[in-house]
């Protein structure tokens, strides 16, 4: 089963919400707008329920099938949320709002979502119900986890959930996917490292923590090289390091760093934690001063049940007759994960192109790959619970 014919006929407006969502980018839970688009539309196409403020800001909607299969229950999820970046692409329809850019393609997402819910509350060639969820902070808000905490699985009957993320680099409307660890767990950490601050001209008088927050940095990469079993994934980034006052000549009293660590193994990101903090509070003390830690997980290991991983394979198969089965596991984090852990499912990468990397200024969604997308979601409906 090829792309199916009525979503080429659909792209002109699909594409037309898609860039409507770029030009209005909306960050973490304050997709206000956003949500209230996607709500009106699904009320708009006749969708049977829907319900809006499901982990803050997120959306819910339910389609009922005229099959008289089993009555079973998929979950679909797309999320909105864009990243605190400064758009560069000089595209017609580039951000409106300073310092906010659909920098990692959830606009498309929401929009491929939407594209099958119209087509999906048309037909209703199926038997059971579709779930379909647009969520919210997926961009390091645990939007995912949020949903989940509002009872979304349990309220909905959700037997199953699937999602897709573009990829570029992938030929546009291509597949990939992999049983088991798909993508790594996401964990935020903040070490604060408190000196004793003074003149630059006397070192001597001072504890300084520049001096020690450089020694925790290079030290942290020793979980990965040295603590990490090498056939293991460990990645530790410190990406901030910011000082409480800013002059050539003054030793600051206090150093903040901020980064994250990756893991595709639950009891190594165990091990990590805690050797992060071992090390930050010992390398502060050696030089005394002191260091505090704090860490956020903000996303799990994303691990595709071996069924539903296969299952959704087929379908991408069928749909562009390309896909890639054992693609290689990604440091990067996804908190489609926390879904992952209350249903089994999977989740896909659709090929974006030769298009800039996601989280970059220059990075736009393809357009050409809404209609694959599509396809995709709803031939996986039919297919699963055929009517």
């Amino acid at each position: 089963m090829p792309v199916k014919n009525r979503f080429a006929e659909m792209l002109p407006e699909i594409t037309a919400w898609r860039h409507d969502f770029h030009e209005n980018p909306e960050i973490l839970y304050e997709v206000h707008r956003t949500a209230g688009v996607v709500a009106e539309k699904l009320r708009a196409f006749g969708c049977d329920e829907v319900v809006e403020g499901i982990g803050r800001t997120g959306v819910v909607a339910v389609i009922k099938g005229t099959g008289t299969g089993p009555a079973r229950t998929l979950g679909l999820r797309a999320d909105m949320d864009a990243l605190p970046m400064t758009e560069r692409t000089g595209l017609p329809h580039a951000s409106k709002t300073p310092g906010a850019m659909h920098a990692c393609g959830h606009d498309g997402h929401t929009s491929i979502l939407l594209g099958a819910a119209k087509y999906l509350a048309e037909t209703r060639r199926f038997s059971g119900t579709v779930v379909l969820i647009f969520q919210p902070a997926e961009e390091g808000g645990a939007g995912a986890k949020a949903m989940c905490d509002d009872g979304l699985m349990d309220r909905w009957n959700i037997d199953e959930v699937y999602g897709l993320h573009n990829m570029p680099g992938l030929p546009a409307g291509h597949f990939a996917i992999r049983p088991g660890a798909l993508l790594a767990s996401a964990d935020e950490f903040s070490i604060t490292v408190t000196g004793r601050g003074g003149h630059a001209a006397q070192p001597h008088g001072t504890v300084d923590p520049v001096v020690v927050s450089a020694q925790i940095i290079l030290a942290l990469q020793s979980i990965a090289s040295r603590n990490a079993d090498p056939v293991k994934s460990v990645v530790v980034s410190v990406c901030v390091v910011k000082p409480d006052t800013e002059a050539f000549n003054i030793i600051p009293n206090a150093v903040h760093m901020m980064g994250t660590f990756r893991t595709l193994d639950p009891d190594m990101r165990s091990l990590t934690e805690r050797r992060l903090k071992e090390i930050a509070t010992a390398t502060a003390e050696a030089f005394d001063a002191k260091a505090e830690v704090t860490v956020k997980n903000i996303g799990v290991v994303t691990m595709n049940a071996p069924e539903q991983t296969e299952f959704a394979a087929d379908i991408a198969e069928a749909v562009s007759g390309h896909v890639d089965r054992a693609t290689p596991p990604i440091m990067a984090g996804e908190d489609f994960s926390f879904m992952l852990e209350e249903r089994p499912g999977a989740y896909i990468f659709l090929g974006n192109g030769d298009t800039a990397p996601v989280h970059h200024p220059e990075y736009d969604f393809n357009d050409d790959a809404i209609p694959a997308g599509c396809s995709w979601f709803a031939e996986l409906v039919e297919k699963r619970l055929p009517a």
